[in-house]
C-alpha cells in the first residue's frame, strides 16, 4: 500500500481511460484520488466509471477516492450570423442581451444580465480565453459599448471572462444543482465548486451536501484571491485551477498565488491540490517537457497535498505513462535533502488548542525518534488531517472503521488510509496500529510507530492522545 511518497495525485477519467483495465492500471501507476469531469460526459458515462473504480478498489481492497467537478456557470457570447468576425484594436464593439439578433462586426449577444449588472466603465471583459480584450465605455443593464484594447477573431458561444468584477450569480447552476444530486446519490467522496467567488459559494454547496462529501473550492477567479482566507476557511479543500486563473489575471502572478494559495492550505491544514496543464505534452507525447516536471516538482517543493493530471490521463495518448512519470517526480523530488528543508522552513505556528498541540509533539517525537510510521485512529478524518498539516517525516497511517472516510483521506498529504473495525480502549487500539503497520509494510517487529487519537473513541474533534508504541 506504501507508495513511499507524500504527495498524491488525482488522475482525471475521460475517453482515454474509461475501462476497468486502464483505471487499475493508473491506481497502480500511482493515482490516489480519480476525477470525474460533469464538464464532459453524460451521467451514464460518469456512473459507469464510478462503477468500475469501486469494483477495482473491492478487488485491490484499497480505499480509492473519487472527485467530481462541477462545470459551474459558463459565461458565453451568442451567435454570429456570417460565422466568425475579426475586431480590430480601436474598434468599438456592442454588447446586449437581444439573443434573437445574431452577432456581426459590430455587436454580439451577451446572454448574461448578471455581467451588465456588474459592469462599470473601464472594466475589461476577456473574450476567448483572453485572446480579445474588450474595455466598456458606456453600460447599462441591457449593454455595454466596448472599445477592443486586443483584436482578433470571435466566434460562435465563445467564452467570456470578467476579471477584477464579483458577479452576482450563484456559482451553482441548473445543470451544477442536476449533477450535484447525481453524484450524491452515487456516492462521492469529494465536489469541486468551479468559479468559486467567495465564501458564501462554499456555505450555499454546504448547505445542499450536508457532510455527504467534502467540498474542494476551485479558486480560478482574481475576485477569489481577494477573500483567500475566508474560502479556505470554509471549505474542506482547495484546488489551484491554474487554467482560468491564467486568463483573468497577468500570468507572471500565476506563480505567486499559487504558493500564496498552498502556505495559506497549509496553515489551515486543509487539503491543497495545484492542477491544470502539469505535464501537458503528454497528452501527445510520451514525455513531458523539462519545465513541466519542474512545474510538478515546484509544487512538490511547496508542499502541496496533490497534484492533478487534467487532459493528460483523460484523453492522451499516455495515460498511464503520464500518472507514472508524474509519481516519479514526486518521488525524485521528495529524496532531495532541501524538500524536508523547505517543509520545516515553511511550517506555521500550531493552533492553540490540543488537536494541533498533539499534531505538533508528534512530529517532534517523529523527528526525535526513529519512528517508523505514524498512525491517526480517526473516525472523521480529522486527526489524520492535523497530523498531515504537521507535514512529519513518518508516513501517516489513517486507520478509520468509516469507508467514506478512508477514502476521503486518500487526497491528503503521506496519508495512507485504511479501513479497521472499532476499537473499545486504548490498548486494544495500539495493538491494531502496530499489526496494521507491520501488515501494510511500514515497519519491521520492534519499530516504533507514534499514534494520534481521540478519546472517548468515535467523538470527531477529540484529538488528545499520543502514544508510543512498538511492533511485535
Amino acid at each position: 500500500m506504501y507508495r513511499k511518497r507524500n504527495a498524491k495525485i488525482v488522475a482525471t477519467l475521460g475517453p482515454a481511460s474509461a475501462d476497468q483495465e486502464t483505471i487499475r492500471a493508473l491506481f497502480e501507476a500511482g493515482a490516489d484520488v480519480f476525477r470525474l469531469n460533469f464538464s464532459h460526459g453524460s451521467h451514464a458515462d460518469h456512473q459507469r466509471n464510478h462503477e468500475l473504480i469501486r469494483r477495482i478498489e473491492r478487488d485491490l481492497s484499497r480505499p480509492v477516492g473519487i472527485l467530481i467537478d462541477l462545470q459551474g456557470p459558463k459565461l458565453r457570447l451568442g451567435t454570429f450570423a456570417g460565422g466568425p468576425v475579426r475586431l480590430e484594436e480601436g474598434a468599438v464593439f456592442r454588447l446586449d442581451l437581444d439573443v434573437a439578433k445574431a452577432g456581426d462586426g459590430e455587436r454580439a449577444p451577451l446572454p448574461h444580465p448578471e455581467i451588465f449588472a456588474a459592469l462599470e466603465v473601464g472594466t475589461d471583459l476577456l473574450i476567448d480565453d483572453g485572446r480579445v480584450r474588450l474595455r466598456v465605455e458606456e453600460c447599462g443593464p441591457d449593454f455595454a459599448r466596448t472599445r477592443v484594447v486586443a483584436g482578433g477573431a470571435v466566434s460562435d458561444r465563445k467564452g467570456v471572462n470578467v476579471p477584477g468584477v464579483v458577479l452576482p450569480l450563484s456559482a451553482l447552476t441548473a445543470k451544477d444543482r442536476a449533477d450535484l444530486a447525481f453524484a450524491l446519490e452515487l456516492g462521492v467522496d469529494w465536489v469541486a465548486l468551479s468559479f468559486v467567488q467567495r465564501a458564501e459559494d462554499i456555505r450555499e454547496i454546504k448547505a445542499i451536501v450536508q457532510g455527504r462529501a467534502g467540498i474542494v473550492a476551485k479558486l480560478e477567479k482574481p475576485m477569489a484571491i481577494l477573500s483567500l482566507d475566508p474560502i479556505v476557511e470554509a471549505a474542506d479543500a482547495v484546488m489551484v485551477a491554474r487554467g482560468d486563473l491564467g486568463v483573468e489575471m497577468p500570468p507572471e502572478q500565476v506563480p505567486t498565488i499559487q504558493k500564496r494559495i498552498v502556505r495559506a492550505c497549509r496553515k489551515a491544514g486543509k487539503p491543497v491540490i495545484v492542477a491544470t496543464q502539469m505535464l501537458e505534452s503528454m497528452i501527445s507525447a510520451p514525455v513531458p517537457t523539462r519545465a513541466e516536471a519542474s512545474d510538478v516538482a515546484t509544487a512538490i517543493y511547496d508542499g502541496a497535498d496533490a497534484v492533478m493530471l487534467s487532459a493528460e490521463s483523460a484523453s492522451g495518448r499516455y495515460p498511464v505513462e503520464a500518472v507514472r512519470m508524474m509519481s516519479g517526480i514526486i518521488a525524485h523530488t521528495e529524496a532531495d535533502p532541501h524538500y524536508r528543508e523547505g517543509l520545516d522552513a515553511s511550517r506555521t505556528p500550531s493552533r492553540p488548542d490540543a488537536a494541533d498541540a498533539i499534531g505538533a509533539a508528534m512530529r517532534c517525537a517523529v523527528s526525535t525518534l526513529p519512528v517508523a510510521a505514524s498512525v491517526a485512529y480517526t473516525t472523521s478524518g480529522y486527526s489524520a488531517l492535523r497530523m498531515a498539516r504537521e507535514r512529519p517525516q513518518a508516513p501517516i497511517i489513517g486507520m478509520t472503521p468509516e469507508l467514506a472516510t478512508a477514502r476521503r483521506l486518500a487526497l491528503a498529504w503521506s496519508v495512507y488510509p485504511v479501513l479497521c473495525p472499532k476499537v473499545l480502549d486504548v490498548r486494544e487500539m495500539s495493538d491494531l496500529a502496530c499489526s496494521t503497520a507491520h501488515a501494510e509494510g511500514f515497519g519491521e517487529p520492534g519499530a516504533a510507530i507514534a499514534i494520534v487519537a481521540g478519546l472517548p473513541f468515535g467523538t470527531p474533534g477529540t484529538t488528545n492522545l499520543l502514544r508510543i508504541a512498538h511492533i511485535n
